[in-house]
């Protein structure tokens, strides 16, 4: 009897030990599926900071190749105004210049930026950069400009006027025959219906917006501008296409993107899809920071209804891979702060059951973001943005992506 029972005993310690070792196995399979699939096909490779200096406050880069040896940064930089014992930096500033760096192999950078331009009326913001199949290069900028109180009462309704006396002057461009080394410009969008706002000249504002334009198979020009469309909520801003058939000289109205009487749409980039869809990106205010799309099936001619993606980020920017799917890199403004990453299909349709990969989560504040992508080689990614750490001094800084 005390033999039977010290058998039954026995047995079922066995049969702990067996269940035991199926939930251990279960358990570590778990994670490593977890870890796959947080690696989304995407391996980081190092962060670094490309741009940094005390004396001034940096931030909105965008990113180009311009040939197989040479890689051109842009972006905005302001004073510090720490320097001047004022309380602390703003987006916009009178001495908001646009800076561009250039880089061998998207790690190394020459040291100290040179000037890319100086607008003659104002503090210029996020400079946007595409280069064109036959080597043109347009950056798009807009500005501010900052007026003495006299002048307030005398400015067109409706305006964008902040309540430090800064004006909005709008949207320009510029462009290099040379790879930057000069550029033209500042060359004027045209005003579009939508927008009915003026500038501080009291003229209809010019286009404007911060995000990828793109040069479409055909060799037309699609860029996502904003406007503001109800005087009555000048923050609800809608977003729309302009085309160009010569190369950003002239451009044309073409349709909304995206509208809407309570969600703000604006910082919008495109990407046009292998099968030819024209794919906006958007970001989105009064709408938790929620990630949006918007498609083209007839060549920009119309937007099916705006959809929201299922995930926090904004801005986005998309750069095609050479297997044809799409990176697309964004800034995450809730805590932990940092920039994620996804990688959708040809045709973006996936967006929902991406997996979300975490390029960095340790940002000090929500003032940071703005991700723009360039490849380096075949299976290397620079993503670029302005980040700060424990709240520090805003730079420009990088990481380096290994995607499978």
């Amino acid at each position: 009897m005390v033999k039977v029972k010290y058998i039954k005993k026995r047995q079922w310690r066995l049969n702990l030990i067996v269940v035991y070792f199926l939930l251990s196995s279960a358990g570590i399979q778990a994670q490593f599926n977890a870890e796959t699939d947080q690696n989304n096909g995407i391996k980081k490779v190092r962060d670094f900071v490309i741009y940094k200096d005390s004396a001034f406050y940096a931030a909105f880069p965008s990113v180009v190749r311009l040939n197989e040896s040479e890689i051109l940064l842009a972006f905005r930089r302001a004073p510090n105004r720490k320097i001047f014992n004022e309380h602390g930096n703003r987006h916009v500033d009178a001495n908001s210049y646009l800076m561009m760096m250039k880089s061998g192999d998207g790690e190394n950078w020459n040291e100290e930026p040179e000037l890319l331009h100086a607008y003659s009326f104002g503090g210029s913001q996020d400079p946007c950069l595409l280069r064109l199949k036959n080597g043109k290069l347009i950056c798009t900028s807009y500005a501010w400009a900052f007026l003495r109180s006299s002048a307030y009462d005398k400015l067109k309704k409706p305006n964008l006027l902040l309540d430090n006396g800064v004006s909005f002057l709008g949207g320009y461009y510029l462009t290099s025959d040379d790879n930057g080394s000069s550029w033209d410009g500042p060359f004027y969008p045209p005003n579009i219906a939508p927008e009915i706002r003026f500038n501080s000249m009291n003229q209809p504002l010019p286009a404007y917006n911060r995000g990828a334009m793109i040069e479409g198979k055909d060799g037309r020009l699609f860029w996502a501008v904003a406007a503001a469309i109800d005087s009555t909520q000048p923050g609800l801003i809608s977003a729309h296409l302009l085309i160009s058939e010569d190369q950003g000289v002239n451009w044309k109205y073409s349709c909304p993107i995206a509208t809407d009487q309570e969600i703000a749409f604006n910082e919008t980039s495109l990407y046009e899809s292998p099968d030819g869809a024209l794919i906006a990106f958007l970001r989105t205010g009064n709408f938790d920071g929620q990630a949006c799309i918007a498609r083209s099936l007839d060549g920009g001619k119309s937007f099916e209804p705006w959809k929201k993606m299922g995930f926090e980020g904004y801005p986005l920017h998309a750069l095609p891979l050479d297997d044809q799917r799409v990176l697309i890199t964004y800034g995450y403004r809730s805590e932990p702060y940092g920039i994620r990453a996804r990688i959708l299909n040809s045709e973006c349709t996936d967006y929902k059951s991406s997996r979300e990969f975490v390029i960095r989560k340790d940002g000090g504040s929500g003032d940071l973001g703005y991700p723009w992508s360039v490849a380096i080689d075949e299976n290397r990614i620079l993503v670029v943005y302005y980040f700060n750490v424990d709240q520090g001094l805003r730079h420009i800084a990088g990481s380096i992506l290994e995607i499978e």
